[in-house]
C-alpha cells in the first residue's frame, strides 16, 4: 500500500503518522521529543522516529513510504529545509531535511512549519475545505496563522507569513517576547488568559479552561477577563481579514476548545468592528490534534508529485 510518514515535532512531543494517498492514517504513534536532554538529543529523537516509521511501513505494507512530510516549530528555510531557530527545541541550523533524507535511504523529505501544517491540513480537508482563499488562526500557548490560497500555504517570501500573533493590537502595552509591546499574542492567548484569569480570581494554578467555565457559570470577574480576550483577538483578526479578504476564517488550538462561550461573542465583536470588508465564514478548527501530523501527510505527498513531474 503506498503511504508517506508523517512526523509533526512540539515543544514536548511528536505525533506521527504513517499516511495513505487518500489521507487516511494507516498507523499513528507518538514519542517525547526529549527537549530537556538538548537539541542533538532532539534531532536523534527524529531521526530514530522516522527510522521506526518505514520499518512499520515496510513491515506491514509491502513497501517503504514514498516520501516524508515534517512540521518543527520555529524559523525556517523551507527551501534548503534547514531548522534555522526554535527557542523552545534550543537548535539552530539543522540541516534536518538532508539528515532525514540520508537516514530514510534517500525518499523525498518536505519540511514545514507545524501551524502552516496544521493550516494546510484544516483548508484542504478539514474546516476550511472548499474554500479558496482562508485564514487559519492558532490560538494556544501563543498565536500564529496560516494563510492558504487554491489549497496551498503562502509561507511568505522569508518563510515567516502568518504571525498574526505579533500585530500590535494595543500600542504600548504588555512586553512580548518578540521585542514589541501590545502584541496580540501578549492579550488573547490561552496562556494571557490564563495569567489574567489566575490574577483575578486569586488561584495562581487557574489557567484559560478555568476562565471559561466561569464565563459560563456568570463569574462577573472572568466575564470581564474573557470580554478583553474577545476584544483584543477581533482586532487583531479583523486586520487579517483586510489585509487578506478570506472566505473562511478557522480558528483552532486550545482556546478554541471553549466552543461557543469563545466563538459567540467572538463572531459578534469582527462583524461590530467591520466597515467595508465582507465577513468571512468564523469556524471551529475540526481535525483536532491530528491536523499537524495530516498537514505533514499532504506535504509529503505534495513533495511526491513535484518530484514526479520535475
Amino acid at each position: 500500500m503506498k503511504h508517506v510518514i508523517a512526523l509533526d515535532v512540539g515543544g514536548t512531543g511528536m505525533k506521527a503518522a504513517l499516511v495513505g494517498a487518500d489521507t487516511t492514517l494507516l498507523h499513528e504513534a507518538r514519542r517525547p521529543t526529549e527537549r530537556e536532554l538538548g537539541p542533538e538529543a532532539v534531532v536523534a529523537a527524529i531521526l530514530d522516529f522516522a527510522a521506526e516509521l518505514r520499518a512499520i511501513g515496510e513491515r506491514r505494507f509491502g513497501g517503504p513510504p514514498l516520501a516524508a512530510g515534517v512540521g518543527v516549530p520555529g524559523v525556517l528555510d523551507e527551501d534548503r529545509g534547514v531548522a534555522v531557530f526554535a527557542a523552545n527545541l534550543g537548535w539552530s541550523d539543522v540541516p534536518l531535511r538532508a539528515l532525514l533524507t540520508e537516514r530514510l535511504g534517500g525518499i523525498p523529505v518536505a519540511l514545514g512549519h507545524d501551524v502552516r501544517l496544521g493550516g494546510l491540513a484544516e483548508g484542504r480537508i478539514g474546516a476550511g475545505e472548499g474554500a479558496r482563499r482562508f485564514l487559519f488562526v492558532s490560538v494556544g500557548t501563543g498565536i500564529a496563522g496560516a494563510i492558504g490560497v487554491d489549497g496551498r500555504i503562502d509561507p511568505g517570501a522569508h518563510g515567516s507569513s502568518g504571525e498574526i500573533g505579533h500585530i500590535v493590537v494595543r500600542p504600548g502595552g504588555a512586553a512580548c517576547g518578540c521585542g514589541q509591546s501590545g502584541c496580540l499574542e501578549t492579550l488573547a492567548s490561552a496562556a494571557a488568559v490564563g495569567r489574567a484569569w489566575a490574577a483575578a480570581s486569586g488561584d495562581p494554578a487557574a489557567d484559560a479552561a478555568d476562565c471559561a467555565k466561569a464565563v459560563r457559570s456568570g463569574d462577573p470577574r472572568a466575564v470581564a477577563v474573557w470580554g478583553e480576550m474577545v476584544g483584543a483577538l477581533a482586532d487583531g483578526l479583523v486586520t487579517g481579514l483586510t489585509l487578506l479578504d478570506p472566505g473562511v476564517l478557522i480558528v483552532g488550538g486550545g482556546l478554541a476548545e471553549a466552543g461557543e462561550t469563545l466563538f459567540a461573542p467572538l463572531r459578534t465583536a469582527v462583524e461590530e468592528r467591520l466597515t467595508f470588508q465582507q465577513l468571512p465564514r468564523i469556524v471551529p478548527a475540526a481535525l483536532g490534534d491530528t491536523a499537524g501530523c495530516l498537514g505533514a501527510g499532504l506535504l509529503a505527498w505534495d513533495r511526491l508529485s513535484t518530484e514526479v513531474t520535475a
